[in-house]
């Protein structure tokens, strides 16, 4: 039976007034859920067995629609045509229904589609630069058939090449690829230099745990090498004093969105330095939790200013600087796996793998528990979806920081140290937190870890060793 609706009408973003239509709910959830190959996608066992149990997918986006109208009913003020829903409200609301049915990864979709259209309204990205989902499927495409011919694009059969010690090749060719990668970034750079753009910031971002520093260094490397000069701004120095940051009831900051920084001061800074003034940058001391007076920078002659941050695309830390003065690059894990052969070939979450990454740096490197890190990664992705994942088409280079071996070279470090389900159990309201941990254990426990004699075959230079340690480069554990 059909939820009766009593919303007449919703407020646009205009202030202008529409008539309701919860078939628009039913399609945008749909069209969501099929950009990830369907619902059946983000499955979790014993969550959202029973909306998946034989239904198609329409069907499905029609009874989700019905609990989001339902949900706005709830509230009598939504009723009176005066004081109808702002259609944020709405979205908020789905997702919100997407995320209590087990339906996180059409929630996230969504989201990245709906940030994307807000910078799109703002004029701050294109037609073109326009993700949709976030996924940059032609690469996941080109990765997935090289891991396919590796016979790595499963993680069973990941595990039967580990098993039957054929990884030699895997290793060589994959870092081959992503120093090819970083060769083009440098040639593309050189190639707009040629072509007489004056490059003044060079700027790497990407989602947390990507891979952005050791990109950063092998960037400046191969930059300098070309007889192009830099200096390092460091943008962690810029976070707003502590006791400025609202906490939630778990004391929890969230440093994970861009307006964690001022951006104002940012800006202020970057123009100076590029106008050839000398600035006095900040020195966050993290002990405090507040910002102290750092060391002075200029920039000498031409010199190109290398940005090493979560948001460095994000527009107002680089606004009235002209485009022609700025390159972009984007870094994303983007190792295409399946979970399982057969009917469940589900996509290993990119952003399950960073968890991984993440949970062990900030073990090994930040005596941070593994819990707090859990618990704290609903805003990291809440951050990526809005400000940094719509902006990847606005580069002009991405990078695939994802290694085939990640997850059995993390399992040996993070098995021992991730968090039991049971430990969520005092936090019952968390069902993001409950999913992601039950989810990263099933996969955790389905793979084979990596014998320590492949471990130490892994070159010092490669992204995974920002992680798992032993990395030949100097890695500043500030992302």
């Amino acid at each position: 039976m059909a939820i009766l609706n009593k919303i007449l009408r919703v407020q646009l973003r205009d202030g202008a007034l529409a008539n309701f239509d919860p078939e628009k709910l039913r399609r945008a959830i749909l069209k969501a859920a099929l950009s990830i190959g369907g619902f059946g996608q983000c499955h979790e066992p014993g969550v959202n067995d029973f909306l998946l149990n034989g239904r198609a997918e329409d069907d499905v986006a029609r009874i989700l629609s019905e609990m989001v109208v339902m949900a706005l009913n709830s509230d009598p003020r939504h009723h009176i045509p005066n004081f109808p829903p702002h259609i944020e409200q709405i979205q908020d609301m789905i997702v919100h229904v997407l995320k209590t049915y087990g339906f996180v990864d059409v929630a996230d979709v969504y989201e990245a589609y709906r940030w994307g259209k807000h910078w799109l309204r703002e004029s701050v990205i294109t037609q073109a630069e326009f993700v949709g989902n976030g996924f940059p499927e032609a690469r996941m495409r080109e990765i997935l058939r090289r891991n396919t011919q590796w016979g790595c694009d499963t993680v069973p059969g990941m595990n039967e090449l580990i098993a039957g010690d054929r990884l030699q090749e895997i290793i060589d060719e994959s870092i081959a690829r992503y120093e090819a990668e970083l060769d083009s970034v440098r040639d593309a750079f050189m190639a707009r230099v040629s072509r007489g753009d004056k490059i003044r910031l060079l700027i790497v971002a990407g989602p947390s745990s990507s891979g952005k520093t050791t990109t950063t260094v092998k960037l400046w490397q191969r930059l300098s090498q070309a007889g192009v000069p830099f200096a390092v701004m460091n943008l962690d120095n810029y976070f707003w004093p502590s006791h400025q940051h609202p906490t939630d009831w778990l004391a929890d900051r969230d440093y994970e969105t861009p307006h964690a920084l001022d951006y104002g001061l940012i800006n202020q800074h970057l123009h100076d330095l590029l106008d050839g003034n000398e600035v006095e940058m900040p020195r966050y001391d993290f002990k405090i939790g507040d910002r102290v007076p750092g060391q002075k920078l200029k920039l000498q002659g031409d010199s190109c200013l290398l940005l090493d941050c979560l948001h460095g695309l994000y527009p107002a830390l680089t606004s009235g600087i002209p485009e022609s003065a700025k390159f972009r690059v984007y870094l994303e894990n983007m190792n295409t796996l399946r979970e399982g052969i057969g009917s469940t070939t589900r996509l290993v979450r990119f952003s399950d793998v960073r968890l991984l990454r993440r949970t062990v740096r900030d073990f090994r490197h930040r005596n941070h528990p593994p819990l707090l890190t859990l618990l704290h990664w609903e805003k990291v992705r809440k951050s990526e979806l809005a400000n940094i994942i719509p902006f990847w088409g606005h580069a002009d280079a991405v990078v695939n920081g994802g290694f085939p071996l990640d997850l059995p070279a993390l399992k040996p470090l993070v098995e021992s140290i991730f968090p039991a389900a049971s430990e969520l159990d005092r936090f019952p309201g968390l069902l993001d937190a409950r999913l992601r941990c039950e989810r990263v254990l099933r996969l955790l426990e389905s793979t084979t870890a990596l014998p320590q004699r492949w471990i130490d075959r892994i070159p010092g230079d490669a992204v995974i060793r920002e992680f798992i340690g032993g990395s030949t480069l100097e890695i500043p554990h500030n992302d």
